[in-house]
């Protein structure tokens, strides 16, 4: 059996209908990429090889999924090393619908998206020196993100904010020591949301036959009151911190 059937097979696109499947162009046409992103993406394995049938090759859903995959990466700042090892960790059956689930579960959560800015942009917005300092505060605080073009991604809802913390003098030790716990917390919070989602939700959505337009309703839905939970959550912990640290001074 050759490699192209192989990894067909493994994904699923072998056993397509074949009225569901896209030519090269069709392809193109659908995920908004070029015939030589689609190859180079297919060279370094991030999506199968086409499926054969004769001399023509041709991409099932399963190809379009993966590939609105890596565009959702790569517009969340991903390299191509990390795009590649975010793919590999892939079930190796999984369906179009699997990966469009990945695919709404990475997308923001927060209404507004980061603005690109060159470092003399941001600094004629907050008029004023955008010294390695400030830069560097700015970074430790989540306003701001240095992409790999030099450039930078900048959350214009919070800069007046991270701009009010450096007014008030606020150590940069602390916010880099601040982001880390957000980092580390963050991420187990995602990875048991998603679980939950994965064996709670998704199997009976899946079941009912569901698409995943459907599913990327209901979790656009839930991601609001998911924040409000967890800001909530993070306000009573907060002040049951306080009680604690009063009852232990008072003690």
């Amino acid at each position: 059996m050759s490699e192209i059937a192989d990894i067909g097979e493994v994904s699923g696109a072998a056993r397509t209908a074949p009225e569901s499947l896209l030519t090269l162009d069709e392809l193109t046409a659908r995920v908004g990429l070029s015939v030589r992103n689609v190859r180079f993406y297919t060279t370094r394995g991030l999506v199968p090889p086409p499926i054969r049938r004769g001399r023509s090759g041709y991409y099932s859903p399963d190809h379009v999924a993966r590939l609105e995959l890596v565009q959702e990466l790569q517009a969340h700042g991903f390299t191509l090393a990390a795009i590649e090892q975010y793919v590999a960790g892939l079930p190796i059956d999984a369906t179009p619908a699997d990966i469009a689930l990945q695919r709404t579960m990475l997308a923001p959560w927060q209404s507004d998206r980061p603005v690109r800015l060159t470092h003399d942009e941001l600094a004629a917005r907050i008029d004023r020196r955008l010294d390695e300092e400030v830069l560097e505060t700015l970074v430790a605080l989540g306003v701001v993100c240095a992409r790999e073009d030099g450039d930078l991604d900048v959350a214009l809802t919070q800069l007046s904010v991270g701009l009010g913390l450096l007014d008030l003098g606020f150590p940069i030790e602390a916010a880099r020591a601040a982001s880390a716990v957000y980092l580390e917390h963050g991420r187990q919070i995602a990875h048991e949301l998603y679980d939950v989602f994965r064996r709670l939700a998704w199997p009976r959505y899946k079941e009912a036959g569901a698409t995943p337009e459907t599913i990327q309703a209901v979790v656009e839905r839930l991601k609001p009151l998911s924040i409000a939970s967890l800001v909530a959550a993070y306000e009573q912990g907060m002040d049951d911190t306080k009680r604690e640290n009063i009852a232990h001074r008072t003690t």
